[in-house]
């Protein structure tokens, strides 16, 4: 067989075809200079060696010289050593067909070429027929071609392996693991959700030859359908309070539906609202629900069946829900007893889930003394470390009150210990001389300097609730959303409020000021933000103490309960003695990496300064790892790690501290058992047609299929595999020419010297 241009025929075998060929891929210009050096190099060798008192050695080494010359010139013209493998097999042609479980959709039409009834069936069912109809038989006449069904991304029977469909892997498999392979027929809905996306395996298959005649199955538009697409519930709440579960809902229906979703729990107490789905529309919603019990409940979030959905298997989710009996630390700062001092601290006080501590830092009478309260601001990091909030009242740093050496210990319990800081200014305007210290950061809202003390009002103005905070669990003073906003359109009125400018980026506004708007808009007055693990509450106005008129403690106590539960939440989901563990996000999916946060404690109570953190984690299957946390760069014994839930189920967590083996923590993460493999998803052919055209096929419509036998029965006999190893970029070449350059200087030496 003889060499192509450019190439050096260096072996063929005729039995077993396989071709060895050294090919060269030079420019003219580097043709040229490469000749010019090897004739100049050769040219100088031949003078040397006529020269030379030892025309022996000096001519072994110039052999040398010309040698090393003429491989740098070979690699200057990009040498590929390549192995030719000419198949004696028959051509093959794969037919891949999808067996996920999205198949099962119901929205598959069957073409004349399949079926004489013009019915609609499911797309397996469609995939099945087109599989055992007499289509195929053309490709296996005369004994030309092999053909070969398989299917892939079959559901596995075990319920801990997550299924899904994966198109790039049995392609990539099929291309590498077959040697003479002439087209491949892909039947799929196109719907992919594991692996790399499809188009890799299109391009191997194009640099292969291998043309892809994918065939959609199922229509591209969603069925009429009401999906509960998710629930996002807290993993715990406190006995007898309130909890917020929200869930979303996709309607693919084209008319307006009014429904009901009603979540119940295994004793069968239900609650339910109802709800008014657009078209083809998301709405996002949330359902509150009472914790009667301590312990793990499992509850189920449904909505029923709509008139024309043809899908509803998706309509209901179940998840699980712990009720914890919790005690909330809560430390309340402040310096004169102001009305709204005395209100908030007989409702933390009165509260059973509160253990409050209150220092009053009085400008006359000096601290305050009695039931409840403590001398003075805790200086030790243990002692600060107990509180879950702190309430920062009309306090700023002056004598008698904080100190930045303080506020920096408020800031570093908030942002390392997942705590909660709530500031409450007042008319004395104190807390303007914080935007100095470290806490200026954690303020949520931007400060008029200029007017420290307020701005007064001569009528009662209301707080006009934002869209973030009609949805918001701070701000439900109701049994149910529905009644919520008319319950605060009835609310008291404030007189004065802070010098709010604007509210800072990164923050969530959940009141405005219902009667004065400033240069940037309503003035934001109840701003909320995370800060590091914790998160900050910003409340601009100093009457929610009149929210009692009428109705006593009934919405003013409500509100600051669920202010400390919502501020505490995430410190009190795993605490130990030694260790409290919190982690996000807190209901994962398989597939999603989990950041785990721990606090480690030494046997005194302090924040571990030395020492380690590492957390054994349990999959569902029983397989255990364990994960070394790292120190983050603070005094306050905070580590954080992640890791990849890739099963649905219990994951449980074991945290332990040095000096504390004998005492960890044991948690259990719940990761959803979500399908990632849905039914009722419309098809995807616009992934199916960028895959045909990156492997220089063609999308083939079901009514064309006849048209498709033809066409692979026209295709060209399949290309040569063709192996190709780069010598000019390869690690040998490298060494085999350092070694002969080595041998060569060695030897010039050598010859020198003797």
């Amino acid at each position: 067989m003889p060499a192509k241009c450019g190439e050096f025929l260096v072996c063929l075998y005729s039995g077993c075809p396989l071709l060895f060929v050294l090919h060269l891929s030079p420019t003219p210009l580097t043709l040229w200079i490469g000749i010019l050096f090897l004739i100049l190099i050769a040219a100088f060798s031949i003078v040397t060696w006529r020269r030379s008192p030892h025309p022996a050695r000096t001519g072994a080494l110039e052999l040398l010289r010309t040698l090393i010359a003429g491989i740098v010139v070979v690699l200057l013209w990009q040498p590929e050593w390549r192995t030719v493998i000419h198949p004696d097999a028959k051509p093959e042609i794969a037919i891949l067909w999808d067996d996920s479980k999205s198949m099962t959709t119901i929205d598959a039409q069957l073409p004349p070429a399949l079926s004489a009834a013009n019915g609609i069936v499911s797309r397996a069912d469609w995939v099945q027929k087109a599989i055992n109809s007499e289509l195929w038989k053309p490709l296996e006449a005369d004994g030309r071609n092999i053909v070969s069904t398989l299917p892939f991304a079959t559901p596995a029977d075990d319920s801990d392996t997550l299924s899904g469909t994966d198109i790039d892997s049995p392609l990539s498999d099929l291309v590498d693991q077959s040697a003479n392979l002439r087209a491949v027929v892909l039947l799929t809905d196109g719907d992919y959700n594991l692996g790399q996306p499809p188009v890799a395996a299109a391009q191997k298959m194009r640099l292969r030859g291998v043309p892809l005649f994918p065939i959609p199955v199922g229509n591209q538009h969603r069925l009429p359908d009401l999906d509960l697409l998710s629930v996002s519930a807290p993993t715990y709440g406190i006995v007898g309070e309130k909890v917020q579960i929200p869930f979303t809902i996709r309607s693919s229906l084209d008319r307006q539906v009014r429904t009901i979703i009603r979540l119940r729990d295994d004793s069968g107490r239900e609650q339910s609202k109802d709800l008014i789905l657009p078209p083809n529309s998301e709405t996002y919603d949330s359902i509150l629900w009472n914790l009667e019990n301590e312990g793990s409940s499992t509850l189920e979030l449904s909505i029923p069946v709509a008139d024309g959905e043809l899908v509803s298997a998706n309509n209901a989710r179940t998840f699980t829900i712990a009720g914890k009996p919790e005690k909330i630390r809560v430390l309340v700062i402040d310096t004169l007893p102001r009305w709204e001092y005395r209100f908030l601290r007989n409702a933390l006080s009165r509260d059973p889930g509160v253990e409050l501590s209150c220092l009053l830092l009085h400008p006359d009478l000096g601290p305050g003394d009695g039931k409840d309260y403590i001398q003075e601001f805790p200086e030790q990091l243990e002692d600060l470390a107990k509180f879950d909030v702190i309430f920062i009242g009309d306090v700023g740093v002056k004598d008698g009150q904080l100190t930045a050496d303080q506020c920096t210990l408020i800031r570093g319990l908030v942002e390392n210990q997942a705590s909660g800081v709530v500031f409450l200014p007042g008319s004395q305007g104190n807390q303007v001389s914080l935007l100095d210290t470290d806490l200026a950061d954690l303020i949520p809202v931007i400060i008029d300097e200029d007017n420290p003390t307020g701005m007064p009002e001569a009528i009662a103005s209301p707080l006009n609730l934002t869209t973030e905070g009609r949805s918001s669990l701070l701000t439900m003073l109701g049994d149910n959303e529905e009644e919520n906003p008319a319950i605060w359109r009835r609310l008291p009125g404030f007189y004065w409020h802070a010098p709010v400018i604007k509210a800072k980026a990164g923050t969530e506004v959940l009141a405005t000021h219902g009667n004065r708007r400033g240069k940037f808009g309503p003035i934001p007055l109840l701003v909320t933000k995370p800060a590091g693990s914790g998160k900050v509450l910003f409340m601009g106005i100093d009457s929610a103490w009149r929210w009692r008129r009428g109705v006593e403690d009934l919405y003013h106590y409500r509100f600051w309960g669920q202010v400390a539960r919502w501020m505490s939440y995430q410190r009190n989901m795993a605490a130990g003695q030694s260790v409290r563990l919190f982690f996000t996000p807190e209901r994962p999916e398989p597939g999603t990496t989990i950041t785990l946060n721990a606090n480690a404690f030494d046997p005194n109570g302090a924040p571990l300064q030395d020492g380690f953190v590492h957390v054994d984690i349990t999959s569902p299957n029983g397989k255990t790892t364990r994960l070394e946390l790292q120190k983050n760069q603070s005094a306050w014994g905070a580590y954080s790690g992640r890791f990849k839930v890739d099963l649905p189920g219990a994951w449980k967590l074991r945290a332990t501290a040095t000096g504390a083996e004998d005492k960890p923590l044991e948690t259990t993460l719940l990761a959803q058992g979500t399908e990632i493999e849905k039914t009722g998803q419309p098809s995807r052919p616009e992934v199916l047609e960028e895959m045909a055209r990156v492997s220089r096929g063609r999308v083939v419509q079901p009514a064309q299929l006849a048209d498709l036998i033809r066409e692979i029965n026209a295709l060209p006999e399949p290309r040569p595999l063709e192996h190709r190893i780069p010598l000019w970029s390869h690690w040998a070449t490298l060494v085999t020419l350092i070694a002969l350059l080595a041998a060569f200087w060695t030897g010039r030496k050598l010859n020198g010297m003797f």
